[in-house]
Parts: structure tokens; C-alpha cells; sequence
């Protein structure tokens, strides 16, 4: 995993299902909501395209959001919300998790975005560390 990517992809140590599980419990256990889960590949199938499995986990923690959305100037980064973490089977079998590189990007927004991205981003390695083959991203 490299920490300049936008975009942060790591192999889980699971398979594809106990992966998905470990992912939905740690983040229930840490105080965030999954409000809904997305087939990806169910919805390719309806369309009659052919994937292996991909589903994307939306997770939200009312908190962070909150502090996000009451206010004007912040309303904007509503389109990264929720934050979403996909796990997905590639053609070489292994199971990969991906997810926004929220702590890098929370860099750039300085103020309140900057300090809730963090912690978010913060948040989110913490709940894919046991699914993940190598360390969760450095404190920033």
C-alpha cells in the first residue's frame, strides 16, 4: 500500500464473505452505521454482465457527519458521504479491500473538514486492520 494514493487498496487476510463480516462488526463495534450494502455484482448480473463478487459497505458515524453538515461552507463534502469501503475478488482469486485515503485528503481541507476527514480516515484503518495484510495507514 503506498500512502500517496487517493485511493487505497490492501489484500485481505479472509475470504470474501468473513472479510465482508469482520468489516460490518468492527465498524458496528466502533460506532458507525452501515446505512446499506451494495451488490455491485447482482446488479451487473441483472444487467446481464458478468463480475466476480464486489459489494460496497457504506458506513456513516453521526458524529462526524453531523459536524459536516450543519453548517453552509462544510455542506459540499457531502459527495464523499457516506464513506464506503469496497471488498472485491480479483482475477488472481485474493480478496482486496479499497477505501478513500481520507487521512491524506484531509490534509488538503484544512479547518473542520480537515480535522472530521482525519479522524474518519483514522477510523476507517482501524476497522480494516484485522482484515488487511499489512499495517493500516501511519498517523498523519
Amino acid at each position: 500500500m503506498e500512502i500517496n494514493n487517493v485511493i487505497l487498496e490492501s489484500e485481505s487476510l479472509f475470504g470474501f464473505d468473513e472479510t465482508l463480516q469482520k468489516i460490518q462488526e468492527k465498524a458496528e463495534s466502533s460506532g458507525w452505521g452501515i446505512p446499506t450494502v451494495h451488490d455491485l455484482q447482482e446488479t451487473l448480473r441483472k444487467n446481464e454482465i458478468d463480475v466476480q463478487e464486489v459489494k460496497v459497505v457504506e458506513l456513516c458515524k453521526p458524529q462526524f457527519s453531523g459536524a459536516l453538515m450543519k453548517e453552509d461552507p462544510t455542506k459540499f463534502v457531502s459527495a464523499l458521504m457516506p464513506c464506503r469501503i469496497s471488498v472485491y475478488r480479483k482475477s488472481d482469486g485474493k480478496i482486496y479491500v479499497s477505501r478513500l485515503n481520507s487521512s491524506m485528503l484531509s490534509m488538503f481541507m484544512g479547518g473542520t473538514i480537515g480535522q472530521v476527514m482525519g479522524q474518519a480516515g483514522l477510523e476507517m484503518e482501524v476497522i480494516l486492520k484485522e482484515v488487511m495484510t499489512e499495517e493500516p495507514l501511519p498517523d498523519f
